[in-house]
Order: structure tokens, then C-alpha cells, then sequence
């Protein structure tokens, strides 16, 4: 499991409904409109708070308690991180800020036809393992993010990685993660992770990140727990 400590300042979140939505740009619009779900991630998201190498990443840092309390939520996160590496080795699993991301490209579990956006069942026992995890920590969020490479039309990568992010979205929630848990971003070619100029760097790029943030449950445990 690939941890990283990161120095981050806390974020103070204001809710400013779908104003930031509606003055932002085409693609801006399509990184934020899936966010129906989970009420951290989805003021998060809907503000652009946080910071990191990606959106997924700069997401689960927005959502940094910080504080003694955020030391209990970091130390069940670190439990959680070390169970879903567990269930899939094959996964990226990153430890991140008081967060988790998990990062699946075509090599390490969910993978998709191309210019398709159904789940075979290698994905779907893939999500399984994954969700046999999270369903034991129901005080989180989660975020499911579209990425392709920059093959082909930008409009049309960005609709297929929403029909990807939505198709894991809804399969989790078909095998039992409550919709009110999660938020959905989509991306595109825009945010890569590794280049596009070689087939490799591609098939990185072609991928799924699922963040993992503690929720509005999972800080209230955190404070009672630390007022003792």
C-alpha cells in the first residue's frame, strides 16, 4: 500500500448551493454535476475545496477534520486502507490526508470494452470484494471519478467517463452502498495520471479512483469519542 503524508492546512467549508455550478464552465460542469449524493462530498465538490494531484485526491483533502478528532478518523482510515489492500491487491491504495483513495486501471480490476461503459463480471467481483469492505465503515462517503486517455473527441471522452463513473456508482449501489453515501465526478482526458503518448501511459489513464472520506456519522463518532 503506497502511503503519503501530505501538509495541509483545514478547510473551511461554505455551502453555496448550485450557484458555483451554474457561473462555472463546460467542464467544470462535468466534474460536479454527479454530485447528488454524500452531503461532505457534495458541498466539497460543489466549492472546488481542497488541493491535490488530481480531483479525487484534492477531494478527500477538502474533507479534513484536522484535530484530535481527526486523528481518530485518520487511524480508522488506516484500518480500512490495510483491509481493501487485503481484498485487492492488484488495486492502487493510497492513504490521503484523513482519507483513502483507490485507483483501478484496465490491469488492476475494473476494465472496460472500448468506447464501452458496461461492467463485465471480472469488475463486478472486483466491486464486491470492495464493497465487502466499505459496508463495515458506514460513517464514510464515497466518490467514484471517470477518467479516459486523450484518445479521440475531448466532448466524447468526457460523456463516456461519466457512463463509466456511473456504472460503477450504480453497481455499488445495486450491491448494497446507500446512494445517499455517494458523489460522482467525471473528468475526461482532462486529468491524467500518467502520459498519453505511449500505450501504457494510456491504459493508466483509462481508469476508475474511488475516494473514501469520513462522513457526517463518522465525525460525530470521532468528536464523541475523543470528548470521551
Amino acid at each position: 500500500m503506497k502511503t503519503r503524508i501530505l501538509s495541509i492546512a483545514m478547510a473551511v467549508v461554505l455551502f453555496t448551493g448550485c450557484e458555483s455550478i451554474k457561473n462555472s464552465n463546460k467542464q467544470q460542469r462535468g466534474t460536479a454535476i454527479g454530485a447528488a449524493g454524500g452531503a461532505i462530498l457534495g458541498t466539497i465538490i460543489g466549492n472546488n475545496v481542497g488541493d491535490g494531484d488530481n480531483q479525487t485526491e484534492g477531494a478527500v483533502i477538502g474533507a479534513v477534520v484536522g484535530g484530535v478528532a481527526g486523528n481518530v478518523i485518520g487511524r480508522r482510515m488506516d484500518k480500512q486502507a490495510q483491509e481493501i489492500q487485503q481484498e485487492l491487491p492488484g488495486a492502487e491504495v493510497e492513504r490521503v490526508g484523513e482519507g483513502i483513495v483507490v485507483t483501478f486501471d484496465e490491469g488492476s480490476g475494473i476494465k472496460f470494452a472500448t468506447n464501452q461503459s458496461t461492467l463485465n463480471a471480472g469488475s463486478k467481483a472486483t466491486l464486491d470484494k470492495l464493497v465487502s469492505v466499505m459496508n463495515d465503515y458506514p460513517g464514510t462517503e464515497i466518490l467514484v471519478s471517470g477518467h479516459t486517455d486523450s484518445t479521440g473527441d475531448a466532448a466524447y471522452n468526457l460523456e463516456l467517463s461519466r457512463k463509466r463513473a456511473f456504472a460503477v456508482r450504480d453497481y455499488l449501489v445495486e450491491d448494497g452502498i446507500a446512494s445517499s453515501r455517494m458523489a460522482v465526478t467525471y473528468s475526461g482526458e482532462t486529468d491524467p495520471k500518467a502520459t498519453n503518448e505511449t500505450a501504457e501511459g494510456r491504459a493508466q489513464n483509462r481508469r476508475v479512483e474511488i475516494g473514501i472520506v469520513a462522513g457526517e456519522e463518522m465525525r460525530r463518532e470521532a468528536e464523541q469519542e475523543v470528548k470521551g
